[in-house]
């Protein structure tokens, strides 16, 4: 294969790998824990945190602090291997890296 032969697949790499990232960052993300429910997009930016003020327990604020940090790091978890799964492809080809 020739160098400008190449140069070129490293480019379209490049391009599809920009492509999934991009399509990635769009993503919509939720996930529920209990009475709380938080969504984010796969730049893990949290566009939406509720909570369900019927069902909750009012008196027990600590039992729906900790809901929302195992909902967040569940979330987290989930756009992380959407990441591996999604850009795994690009890290076996090759030749290339």
């Amino acid at each position: 294969m020739n160098i400008q032969a190449l140069m070129k697949q490293a480019q379209n790499i490049q391009r599809d790998m920009e492509k999934t990232k991009k399509e990635i960052d769009d993503m919509i993300f939720e996930e529920k824990n209990g009475v709380v429910s938080v969504k984010a997009n796969g730049k893990k930016e949290i566009l939406e945190i509720k909570i369900d003020i019927e069902n909750a327990d009012k008196e027990d604020i600590e039992a729906i602090q900790d809901m929302f940090l195992l909902a967040i790091n569940q979330l987290f978890s989930r756009i992380d291997k959407t990441i591996q799964e999604k850009m795994g492809k690009f890290t076996s080809i090759p030749g290339i890296f």
